[in-house]
C-alpha cells in the first residue's frame, strides 16, 4: 500500500493514524477512564517545589539476576558466583557484569541500592509489593488484571498530582502489569494502556487509531452531537445524578485526549530520527525506553515499562548473555544519556527493578530461582545522586550485610522526590484510612 494513498477526507493513512481524530465513542469512553485525575485532585500534601519531577519505572518482570549483573560475587564458590565476570565502571570501586559494558560507562549517572530485601519470593505477591510498596492482603489473586489491593505508584501520582495538560498522567507500555492498577483510588487513576509494542513496524496505539472510514469532519460532528445531548440532559436535570455527571466528564476528557496535538506527538515514535531509534535498540525494551522519554517530555508524570521475561530458571547465563542483557545494555544507558542531553535527567527519576532477585546458588538446570531476600535496585535522575553504591550483601549474595531496606523505603523515596507527602492518608470506599507510604523511610543516602 502506497504511503501516499488517501482516505476519507483526502488525508493520508499515516496522517490519519497520527491524528487519531476518528476514534469510536466506545473507545473514547475506555480512554476517558484512564485519563488523569479530574480537577478535584487533592493538592494538599504536595510540595510544589518538586511536583515537576516525573518517574520512569523499568520493571524487569520475572526478576533480574542481580548477583550476575549489579551485585556480583567473584570470590564466592563457583556454584554461587556463576559464569560471568565483573568489569570496572567509570565510578572507582563500582563494578557490574561484563555483559553490561555500555551501562558501565554511565555509572556516574545512577546509583545502586544493594541492601534491598523483602520476604516474598512468589511472582504475584512480590510484583504487587514492589509496584505499590504494600504487601497484598489475604485472599490476593495474582492472576487478576488488575490485581491491586493497594494503588500502584503511578496511580498515587495520578491522584496526587493530576495531569499536565492533555496527556495522561500515568501510562503503561507495552502493556499494563497486573499490579499496575488503581485499587480504591478508582478508574480515573488507572493507567492509560498502550497495548502495543513500540518496536513493531506498524506501531500505533489502538485507542488512538481511528477506523479508516471516519474522517475529521465526522469526528467533529460527533463532538457537536454530544454537546447537544448534554444540553438536553441539563435541561431535563438528568445531570443531577452523579453517575451521569461522571459519564459526561469522561466523554469530554476522551474527546480532548484523542484530539490533543500533544498526545498525537508523544505517541508518534515514527517521527524519531532513525539514528535515534537505532541508538536505543530496535527491540521492545529499547523502543519502550525511547517512548517513555517521549511521554515524559510531553508531560506524562509516570511511565511504567513492563518488560519480560527475566524469570531465568533455566539456562540463566545463556539467556542473559545472548538475549536479555544486550537489550538492557542498549536501551537503559541511552535513556539516561538522552534525558541528560535534553536537560531532563534532573527532573526524571528512573527506577530499574524486578519483583525480586535470583537464588545465590545456581540450580541443576544452570538457572537461578526466585529470591526475595536479596535484590539490587538501580536508581537515577530526579534528585538521585549518581555514582553511589548503597549497602552490601554478604559474601554469597544471600541477604543484606546490614541496614536492610525494602519496598516501603523505595516508595517513600520516590514519593518524597515527587513532592508527595507519604504520611498522608487515602480512604477506601468503606472509609478505612490507608497511608500513601506504609511506614517506609526516605533513603536520604541516595539524595
Amino acid at each position: 500500500m502506497s504511503k501516499k494513498q488517501s482516505y476519507c477526507d483526502g488525508m493520508s493513512r499515516r496522517n490519519m493514524l497520527q491524528l487519531g481524530l476518528g476514534a469510536s465513542a466506545a473507545s473514547a469512553m475506555r480512554l476517558s477512564r484512564t485519563v488523569a485525575a479530574s480537577e478535584s485532585s487533592d493538592r494538599p500534601g504536595v510540595d510544589p517545589a518538586r511536583d515537576d519531577v516525573s518517574l520512569i519505572i523499568l520493571f524487569l518482570q520475572g526478576g533480574l539476576s542481580t548477583i550476575d549483573t549489579l551485585d556480583m560475587k567473584p570470590n564466592a564458590p563457583a556454584e554461587f558466583r556463576g559464569e560471568f565476570n565483573p568489569i570496572s565502571t567509570v565510578v572507582p570501586g563500582m563494578q557490574v557484569c561484563e555483559h553490561l559494558p555500555a551501562l558501565a560507562q554511565v555509572a556516574d549517572r545512577f546509583s545502586l541500592l544493594r541492601n534491598f530485601t523483602h520476604h516474598d519470593s512468589g511472582h504475584g505477591p512480590a510484583d504487587h509489593y514492589m509496584l505499590t510498596g504494600y504487601a497484598p492482603r489475604a485472599g490476593f489473586n495474582g492472576s487478576l488484571k488488575p490485581n491491586n489491593h493497594y494503588p500502584s505508584h503511578g496511580s498515587v501520582i495520578s491522584k496526587k498530582l493530576g495531569p499536565r495538560g492533555s496527556v495522561p498522567p500515568y501510562v503503561c507500555l507495552p502493556k499494563m502489569h497486573r499490579s499496575g492498577g488503581a485499587a480504591y483510588l478508582g478508574a480515573s487513576h488507572a493507567p492509560f494502556e498502550v497495548e502495543a509494542d513500540p518496536n513493531a513496524p506498524d506501531f500505533a496505539v489502538p485507542d488512538l487509531t481511528p477506523p479508516l472510514a471516519i474522517g475529521a469532519s465526522r469526528f467533529d460532528a460527533r463532538r457537536e452531537l454530544m454537546a447537544t445531548v448534554d444540553r438536553f440532559r441539563e435541561k431535563a436535570e438528568i445531570t443531577a445524578n452523579s453517575g451521569t455527571r461522571a459519564l459526561t466528564t469522561f466523554q469530554k476528557k476522551a474527546f480532548d485526549l484523542i484530539s490533543s496535538p500533544a498526545t498525537r506527538i508523544a505517541f508518534d515514535i515514527h517521527s524519531e530520527p532513525e539514528a535515534t531509534r537505532e541508538a536505543f535498540g530496535r527491540n521492545s525494551l529499547g523502543q519502550s525506553c525511547l517512548m517513555a522519554r517521549r511521554l515524559v517530555e510531553a508531560g506524562v508524570r509516570c511511565v511504567t515499562i513492563d518488560h519480560t521475561n527475566w524469570d531465568t530458571h533455566y539456562n540463566n547465563f545463556d539467556v542473559l548473555k545472548n538475549d536479555l542483557l544486550p537489550h538492557l545494555d542498549t536501551g537503559l544507558p541511552m535513556l539516561l544519556r538522552d534525558l541528560e542531553q535534553r536537560g531532563m535527567l534532573d527532573t526524571t527519576m528512573v527506577c530499574v527493578m524486578g519483583e525480586f532477585g535470583r537464588t545465590p546458588r545456581v540450580n541443576k538446570y544452570a538457572g537461578r530461582d526466585h529470591w526475595g531476600p536479596s535484590n539490587t535496585i538501580l536508581l537515577a535522575g530526579g534528585g538521585i545522586k549518581g555514582g553511589r553504591v548503597i549497602g552490601a550483601t554478604n559474601a554469597r549474595g544471600e541477604r543484606p550485610d546490614s541496614d536492610p531496606v525494602g519496598p516501603e523505603d523505595l516508595s517513600a523515596t520516590i514519593f518524597h522526590r515527587l513532592g508527595i507527602n507519604g504520611n498522608e492518608e487515602f480512604h477506601t470506599p468503606e472509609g478505612r484510612p490507608v497511608k500513601i507510604v506504609n511506614d517506609g523511610r526516605v533513603l536520604s543516602e541516595l539524595l
